[in-house]
Formats: structure tokens, sequence, C-alpha cells
């Protein structure tokens, strides 16, 4: 069928964003119409897919352009439109071509070598925990620390120079809770940063991911200096700032329902399961996703989308769709069957799913060890949540032992 664009679209998001809660309108349109129009925060009006099958079908689908995204009219969420020259804001061939430089920093073998070193992060700072003694924040000390530390040894920057990208990374991933102007700022401010580490490669070269980049980028035909510079932006932010979001908010998940807690840690053998089903359940991402432009009329699900509209998607509640899932509400760690779309499908599949899923392994069976008497510190409800940001996450989770 063809839309019927004479009504106005409601405006998305439904309502403000509270904790890891999906608005009850996502479920009402999976089951009524899980291909529907909104009006967006910027940009005018898009499609919302809402529904798995849709979903799957629609990532798979290259006739929906990334780049056609960055234009400053695309109806989006964000103040302003991803830029050109980053991995997400790319189509194959040119995606594939600059993915390709970069996955050998996350094939599975790099990734395993990683174990010992992220094991040995994560014991360090649960020591730190049981020095600075109950009651501590475990954002602080856990879900911030362990995938920086990794981030900051994957581009060979010392941790104590966190602060030059950190003090950024709010800003960079602000929905509403940044003004447009600061997040030009950040994002100029982290591309000169991203400079800086290419030249102090170029007299310096080491075995880190600035250093593959920087050689891709001289080899003229692999990389431009902007796609060197915002695929560095890219996974820098990503390799922290989407990492540390989802600790904190599994650690958060797992103590404000305390049967979860107990039922890991009498069940160690749960932790991969557990992983998988917070990676279903937990809408990471606060509203819709990045857009994505049609190139030409394509239909999903009998609805067709025209060439030149845009289309966004909230996965979380493609991964609550029952005819999917058994029981899609209820979080349930001994899941079997979850085919989840947590770290996305087809071309632009997370790079880092798999360190992720390490270090969230890691942080859970390092808990269970040392402090398996794990709980929250305050009630549930008074844990602070950062508001206006593309990634939920608590700001602080005090936890005690």
């Amino acid at each position: 069928m063809t839309a019927d664009h004479t009504t106005e679209a409601p405006a998305y998001p439904f309502g403000p964003v509270s904790k890891l809660d999906l608005h009850p309108r996502y479920a009402e349109l999976r089951r009524t119409e899980p291909i529907t129009r909104v009006r967006m925060p910027y940009g005018g009006e898009a499609w919302l897919i809402t529904g798995y099958t849709e979903l799957k079908q629609f990532l798979a689908d290259r006739r929906f352009s990334s780049l056609r995204a960055t234009e400053p009219d695309t109806a989006r969420v964000t103040p302003l439109p991803l830029r050109k020259g980053n991995l997400l804001s790319m189509d194959p061939p040119e995606h594939t071509r600059i993915r390709r430089v970069v996955a050998g920093a996350f094939t599975k073998r790099r990734i395993d070598a990683l174990a010992p070193r992220i094991k040995e992060v994560v014991h360090e700072q649960l020591d730190a925990m049981a020095k600075h003694g109950a009651p501590v924040d475990a954002v602080e000390y856990l879900a911030v620390p362990v995938p920086v530390t990794m981030i900051c040894e994957l581009f060979g920057i010392s941790y104590d120079d966190r602060d030059r990208f950190r003090q950024f990374s709010d800003i960079f991933v602000a929905t509403s809770g940044a003004p447009p102007e600061e997040i030009e700022r950040s994002r100029n401010e982290l591309e000169a940063y991203l400079g800086e580490l290419a030249e102090q490669r170029r007299r310096e070269p080491r075995e880190d991911l600035v250093t593959t980049l920087l050689e891709a980028f001289e080899q003229k035909d692999r990389l431009s200096e902007t796609e060197m510079l915002r695929t560095g932006i890219g996974i820098l932010m990503a390799g922290h700032e989407t990492s540390l979001s989802m600790i904190a908010n599994v650690l958060y998940l797992l103590l404000a329902q305390p049967e979860l807690w107990a039922q890991l840690r009498d069940d160690p053998r749960l932790v991969h399961s557990t992983i998988e089903e917070m990676l279903r359940v937990i809408p990471l991402r606060s509203v819709g996703s990045f857009p994505r432009v049609a190139v030409e009329d394509v239909e999903i699900a009998g609805v067709t989308i025209r060439a030149g509209e845009t289309v966004v998607f909230q996965r979380a509640s493609a991964d609550r769709d029952e005819r999917i899932f058994d029981n899609p509400e209820e979080i349930d760690l001994t899941r079997s069957h979850n085919p989840h779309l947590g770290f996305g499908h087809g071309a632009h599949h997370c790079l880092g799913a798999s360190i992720a899923r390490l270090e969230l392994q890691l942080v859970l069976e390092g808990l269970i060890e040392r402090f398996p008497q794990l709980r929250l510190a305050v009630p549930a409800d008074e844990v602070p949540w950062k508001p206006g940001l593309i990634a939920r996450c608590p700001s602080a989770l005090p936890v005690e032992w």
C-alpha cells in the first residue's frame, strides 16, 4: 500500500524518555502498523519501523542510503545530521572499503588476545571498589574505566589523556542535551585531537588503530584525510560511550530486579545468555536510529516507501516482537532462541560486537566472584540518569555488598 500523507503524522518521540522503559506506543504500532509515519524533531516527517521482520528486511536493503541522510534537511532526532566520512554515514562500496581497513583490529583472534588485559583491568577496578568500600559508584569505578581503558589502548592513547576526548563525548552524542553550536564544536575538537594523534604516529608509528588509519590514508586510494579522522572518531565514540552505557545499564537492570542478580549469581553459566538477553531487552538508544533515505521506491510489508523519503527505527521495539520472541516483555536469563538485533544487521553490523560482549562477560564474572551480594545502595527509582543523550545511561549507580 501507499501511505496517506494527507493527515499530519504524530510527533516523535512519543513521550519523555524514562530510564530503560519503552513508550507503550511502540508495542501498539508493532501489532497494528509496524511501519508508520511520524513527525521528527528536526527535518519533517519520516517512516518509523517498529517490527522485527520489517526492520531486518530494511537493514539488509542497500536501497536505503546512510550517505543521503547527511543532508541538512534530513528528518532526524538529533540537532545536526551525521557528518560525511563517518562509517555510520557511508554506503557500499565506500563503506566496505573503509570497514575493511579497520576490521583487522576487531577479528576474533585479536579480541581473544585482549581477554587477559580486559580481565586485568576489571580486577584492578574491583580492587579499587573494595578499597573504597561501600557504597561506591559502579559507573565511576567500573562502567567508565573498563571500556575507556581498552579504547585508549586500542588507539595507543595514555589513559591519563582520556579527558581530552571524554569532555566532548556527551555533547557529541546529544539529542536535546546540548545546542547545535556546542555539538559542532565538539565534532571539530575531536577531529583536531585525532589529527594530533595522527601526526604523532607519523613521527613514531605504533601497533595501534591510529597507525592503521594513518597508513591507509598515506596509501591515498584507501582512505582520505577526512575519512581517516571521522572513522577514528566514530570508533572512539562507539568504543567507549556505547560500551560504558551498556555496562551501566546491564548492572542497573540486574540489580533493580534483585531476583535476576540472584539467579545469575547462583548459576554463573548463565552469563552468556544473560548478556544476549540484556542486548535484546535494553533500549540503548533513547529514541530512533540514525536515519537512512530511500534511493528508489521500496516496498516493505506492503508499505511503499518512496525515493527520497527518510526511515528511522527503534531496534528495541523490534526485539520485543511477539512474532519472533516468546514472552518478549519478560526478561528471561535462560532464553535460548534469541536472534536479537542489538548489534544491528547487514552492512552496518557493529564492528565492536565481540569486544563489547567480552567486556560485559568479564565484568559480570568478576562481580559474581568478588561481590556476590552486590545490590543497589539506593532505591531503583532514585538512580539518576543522563538526560538528552542518544544513549541511555545512569549518571551514577551507587552499589553496596
